[in-house]
């Protein structure tokens, strides 16, 4: 399947919870023009507190580096995990460009706003949602998204994730979401763009927002999507676990290609 442009975001490679098997799949069965990292690519908070950085994850990073060496231009948006990048913002490294903030044109020429979106925890009702991603209950619903997903595995069942699923039911968690998407369009219409595309805050949506395009990309610890550009210039969501489901249909119809965009389903 090949995208105009492909976002990723909040991979957090070093962190226990990072679903590293699951990128690399989808980086193996993707190709794309342009690959834009939103942020938090490397959790360097996570591994200040405890060092961790298995197999899968070097992987990750190793695709990246060789997807920049042969012909796809890598765009890195550093977040406030890996925030120890923004210091070389304007450089290019291992073939990486790195930026404070990208625009992007779209094939209709729609200008996106890109940037990670921590800029915007000052100015909303963040601070609710960074108790809950913070403290230890977050981390119990992440371990329970991780057992659960074991349990989905025998069952021959698809990756779902527990996580998003109770966030979205949190009415705090939700109104806090809701404000950062309003601040970022804010944003957004502030620098003259069309729309933005931001990560941060783990939850992938599509949706206009006073005339504005607001899109999130998601993550690789909950929900595992990502943003890309279909050669139409159409925008979509994907979901590793639905891209998975296409690829075993189109296998058994001994057809190669997805014939069709398959969306992430709206969990509210």
């Amino acid at each position: 399947m090949h995208y105009n442009a492909i976002w990723l975001s909040d991979i957090h490679l070093g962190y226990r919870d990072c679903k590293a098997n699951f990128l690399l799949d989808f980086l193996n069965k993707t190709h794309t023009n342009r690959l834009y990292l939103v942020g938090d690519v490397v959790d360097l908070w996570a591994m200040k507190r405890s060092f961790l950085w298995p197999p899968s994850h070097h992987e990750v990073l190793r695709k990246i580096i060789d997807l920049a060496n042969n012909g796809t231009r890598v765009i890195y948006i550093p977040g406030n995990h890996d925030d120890l990048m923004r210091e070389v913002a304007g450089t290019v490294l291992l073939n990486i460009e790195i930026h404070q903030q990208f625009v992007h044109t779209t094939h209709e020429g729609k200008k996106l706003l890109l940037l990670h979106g921590d800029e915007f925890d000052h100015a909303v009702l963040c601070n609710r949602f960074a108790r809950l991603a913070g403290d230890a209950g977050y981390s119990l619903l992440l371990h329970f998204n991780r057992w659960s997903n074991i349990l989905r595995r025998w069952w021959g069942l698809p990756y779902w994730s527990l996580a998003q699923y109770v966030k979205n039911r949190v009415r705090n968690a939700r109104a806090a979401i809701i404000a950062f998407e309003e601040a970022a369009a804010k944003e957004a219409i502030r620098q003259g763009a069309d729309g933005i595309v931001c990560g941060h805050i783990h939850q992938p949506e599509i949706r206009t927002i006073d005339g504005v395009l607001y899109c999130n990309d998601g993550d690789w610890v909950e929900s595992c999507t990502a943003l890309v550009e279909h050669r139409q210039g159409k925008l979509e969501l994907l979901h590793w676990g639905d891209l998975q489901q296409a690829i075993k249909c189109d296998q058994a119809a001994n057809d190669s290609t997805i014939s069709a965009p398959y969306s992430l389903p709206r969990l509210s």
